[in-house]
């Protein structure tokens, strides 16, 4: 019975630390997250500003898991390139050693009931302020202090080897057997990794283990390199069904590793000697191991991104050799990049996934527009298929409103900032607008298609005065879509009114010529059509100016 009360009494530990990691985690995000996003846009051009961005990102939101499977999705998304997604993927390697100092550094020095309950204490105040950056900046401080009594709980449920020999006695039967001892632990480090879904929960147990005299650090340097390898399994897990680029991306996190693993492994007993020798200290004192292990760790990833980092592009390329091109992959031109279907704890920054493909679908807007003026002006340059290529547009623009839209409610019900909660709502209404201007631009497909088909007499001069108007819309097109990067201000504003009323005006003096030619007996069925060619091209010009709406208010 004792066993099994300690059991879940560790178990209850490793769920309040995991929860503690959590809430800072995701209050951290409140409080950067958009320059987060900024961040991973910007700082990918060459492989050292993507290790530097991995770093920054992994440090901050303390879990390479979450890094990794989100640079998953930024590539399926095709935010990112492969070759970027490797630098930021070493950069995650070297980021998530920032929590074995901190749990190191901290959480075995001090008493921690000590620091963390005030740290709570400060902490809680600060939620009930109005100001949304305090509450957040509190959420932070709770965070920070429950990670510390988890590992206070942790501490005291993992029992002290000295009153439970018995356990050295088993564990002893796989240490001094050199490699296989190495090799023995290593496969223990991976397969915790895997069971617990997380390379920080994993290293504080394995820490706290050592801490407590259960492995020596020989061993612990080897479960170090397991749980190296078993971090790896989540972003392959996110790849499951996604673009090739996506799984070559989670597969060289993996390849990286493991050849980080396999020169490890050589000279894995001059290494960890150099590791003792550094720190002050012998690694035989169980106060000292913790702050061994987190140097054997930064400088085995440090080691292997300084080792592996000029040959990016040829892991890129070995990476393409054992994940080939899925033969079925053929991409529409209009085709978007599946959004993510596993979203890791990173709510602020999966927005950035959901900003390009709402960029993308704006793209398909002015891609189905010029399509039906194409038809409209010239219908028999048109093959039938080419028109009913159009036509699918339509189809797929509901369909990825629909895939954007859930999305964009995930991401809302994890915790996101009050600026980011209100991005959200203006996203959702500029997508529903996106998608009822598709819904315009299939409704003049299918009236230039019967227009030709029909033969209808619309003068040349009402022909021409459609190809202006159209003009107006692809100006108002470009205008959105540009403004979809960057804040929209009172001018841009003041711009999209003007061009939503020069093209009212204009189909309302159309349609009254249009009129004066019913009168003079011009062909109804013709007019008919023509008159609600213009009432669809209108209406795309209203939607137009509730993107621009929608886009000030959130800024």
């Amino acid at each position: 019975m004792n066993t099994v009360s300690s059991l879940f009494t560790i178990l209850g530990s490793l769920g309040v630390f995991l929860f503690g990691m959590k809430v800072m985690s995701e209050a951290i995000q409140k409080v950067a997250g958009h320059r987060l996003r900024a961040l991973m846009r910007t700082m990918t051009q060459n492989r050292f500003l993507g290790v530097f961005t991995g770093l920054l990102v992994t440090m901050l939101i303390q879990s390479s898991s979450a890094t990794t499977v989100m640079v998953v999705s930024f590539v399926n998304a095709q935010l990112l390139t492969l070759v970027e997604s490797i630098g930021i993927i070493m950069g995650a390697n070297l980021g998530t050693t920032g929590t074995f100092w901190l749990v190191s550094a901290l959480g075995f020095k001090f008493s921690l009931s000590k620091i963390a309950l005030p740290i709570i204490g400060v902490g809680l105040p600060l939620i009930f302020f109005k100001k949304a950056h305090v509450r957040d900046f509190g959420e932070l401080l709770i965070g920070f202090g429950i990670l510390f009594l988890g590992l206070s709980f942790l501490k005291t449920a993992v029992p002290d080897i000295k009153s439970h020999p018995e356990v050295l006695s088993f564990i002893q039967h796989y240490t001094d057997h050199g490699i296989f001892s190495v090799l023995f632990f290593f496969v223990v480090g991976t397969i915790l990794t895997i069971v617990v879904q997380s390379s920080s929960v994993a290293g504080a147990i394995t820490i706290t283990m050592a801490y407590k005299g259960w492995i020596d650090f020989p061993s612990a340097a080897a479960i170090i390199l397991g749980e190296n390898v078993g971090t790896t399994i989540t972003a392959n897990l996110a790849a499951i069904g996604t673009s090739t680029a996506a799984v070559r991306s989670a597969r060289a996190h993996l390849i990286f590793n493991l050849i980080g693993v396999i020169w490890m492994l050589i000279v894995f007993t001059p290494f960890v000697n150099m590791v003792d020798a550094l720190v002050p200290g012998q690694a035989t004192d169980q106060k000292n191991i913790p702050i061994h292990m987190a140097l054997f760790h930064t400088l085995f990833n440090f080691c292997n991104i300084a080792l592996l980092i000029g040959f990016v592009p040829q892991i890129a390329k070995l990476v393409k050799r054992f994940v080939k091109d899925k033969s079925a992959e053929e991409p529409h031109p209009e085709k978007f990049a599946y959004l993510s279907s596993p979203l890791p704890q990173t709510g602020e920054l999966n927005l950035a996934e959901a900003e390009n493909e709402i960029q993308r679908m704006a793209d398909l807007t002015k891609t189905m527009f010029q399509g039906f003026t194409d038809l409209f002006e010239n219908p028999q340059s048109k093959s039938k298929k080419e028109i009913e290529e159009l036509k699918k547009m339509e189809e797929l623009s509901d369909q990825r409103a629909l895939e954007i839209t859930t999305y964009l409610l995930r991401c809302s019900a994890g915790q996101l900032s009050e600026t980011s909660l209100t991005k959200v709502t203006a996203l959702l209404r500029i997508v529903a607008e996106f998608e009822d201007i598709c819904d315009c631009c299939y409704r003049l497909t299918i009236s230039a298609e019967r227009n030709h088909r029909k033969q209808y007499e619309i003068p040349e001069k009402a022909r021409n005065e459609v190809e202006r108007f159209a003009k107006s819309i692809l100006e108002f097109m470009d205008f959105y879509r540009e403004s979809l990067t960057r804040e929209v201000t009172s001018k841009d504003m003041k711009r999209a009114n003007e061009l939503e009323d020069e093209i009212d005006s204009f189909r309302k003096a159309l349609r009254k010529e249009s009129v004066v030619r019913l009168q003079s007996g011009g062909q109804v069925k013709g007019e008919i059509l023509y008159i609600d060619v213009l009432n669809n091209i209108e209406k795309i010009g209203n939607h137009s100016r509730n993107i621009l709406q929608a886009l000030r208010q959130e800024a």
